[in-house]
């Protein structure tokens, strides 16, 4: 029964979102939400511009009613799916907004950072002090070991860094046709298994729910893209992918479950800090996708390669916390 309601949901939120997206994009097209590409950017994405964004509204639709038919129909709306769905539409409003800003205002860095980073805090706050009310544990393990400790008042630090490290992680990621789209639904799949074999059916159905979304948008997210889910979607998943670890006690997985995530992250950071401390470069451009890019790798070279190191990362953090 565990078995069919994951592929319920996973199937469910996959047809929400193949059904969706013909509605949804010829309506961002009529309402002009384009795409902005910034000229800093690669000279090839130009052409991108104009292409319908805003399409992770398809993703957390498909996400919220996906998960709560599953988990009404089998009595699972516990207060882990309630937290989930808060944190992935609390992030994806604060995307929706960004978002808005660019694509209907017209200005082209929507929310600055400030804002940005004021509204995640705010969502993670609320996020934990209703975790702790379900004496929720404070220990946190190291994977592949037997090796625990308790952070005590601490572990409000850890799910802060985790929500706002992972959403802007993926919203890095999120460079490429299918990028973020693929290596989310990996990531998600690597989770639900995860949550499964520890019999958090709440947590595995929402998780098969993120997936089954993120397979179905990505028929219309492949190169060449005919809709982007723009910040309303990276940083939804960000959030959501961040929750699903803590809900699962594999905090410190996410670092190898989401590592192409960390590495476009620390990709950034490391350009950032030895361009303002040498006033070199250490790739051709940031994220790390785009280094690759200048260097004369096709898109869909790129977009498969980290789908494939992705999975390689999945299976790590599934026998670490499965098998080991």
């Amino acid at each position: 029964m565990m078995t069919y309601v994951i592929l319920f949901s996973m199937a469910l939120a996959f047809l929400i979102a193949l059904v969706f997206a013909p509605i949804f994009i010829p309506m961002l097209r009529i309402l002009k939400f384009g795409q902005y590409i910034r000229e800093e950017g690669p000279e090839s994405h130009q052409k991108k511009a104009g292409t319908p964004t805003m399409g992770g509204i398809i993703i957390v639709l498909a996400i919220i009613i996906s998960t709560i038919i599953v988990a009404a129909k089998y009595h699972l709306l516990t207060t882990d799916t309630y937290l989930l769905l808060f944190i992935t539409i609390g992030y994806g409003l604060i995307g929706f907004l960004d978002d808005f800003i660019k694509v209907v205002m017209k200005r082209n860095l929507g929310l600055n950072s400030k804002q940005k980073l004021i509204g995640q805090l705010i969502v993670a706050v609320i996020f934990f002090i209703v975790l702790m009310k379900t004496h929720f544990s404070t220990s946190i393990s190291i994977p592949g070991t037997h090796i625990s400790f308790n952070l005590h008042w601490a572990y409000i630090v850890l799910v802060i860094i985790m929500l706002l490290g992972t959403s802007n992680g993926t919203n890095l990621t999120d460079g490429m046709d299918g990028l973020l789209t693929g290596t989310g639904a990996i990531a998600f799949g690597a989770y639900a298994i995860i949550a499964y074999n520890h019999v958090d059916v709440d947590v595995a159905l929402f998780s098969a729910a993120v997936a089954g979304a993120l397979l179905g948008f990505l028929i219309f997210n492949a190169h060449p893209a005919k809709v982007f889910m723009g910040d309303t979607g990276s940083l939804a998943l960000g959030g959501a992918l961040a929750g699903v670890a803590i809900l699962t006690k594999a905090e410190l997985l996410l670092i190898i479950i989401g590592g192409i995530f960390v590495i476009e992250t620390l990709s950034v950071m490391l350009q950032v800090f030895f361009f303002k401390t040498t006033g070199k470069r250490i790739f051709k451009m940031s994220p790390l996708h785009h280094h690759y890019e200048l260097s004369g790798w096709s898109e869909w070279r790129i977009v498969t390669t980290f789908w494939f190191v992705g999975l390689i990362f999945a299976v790590i953090g599934i026998l670490l916390k499965v098998w080991l």
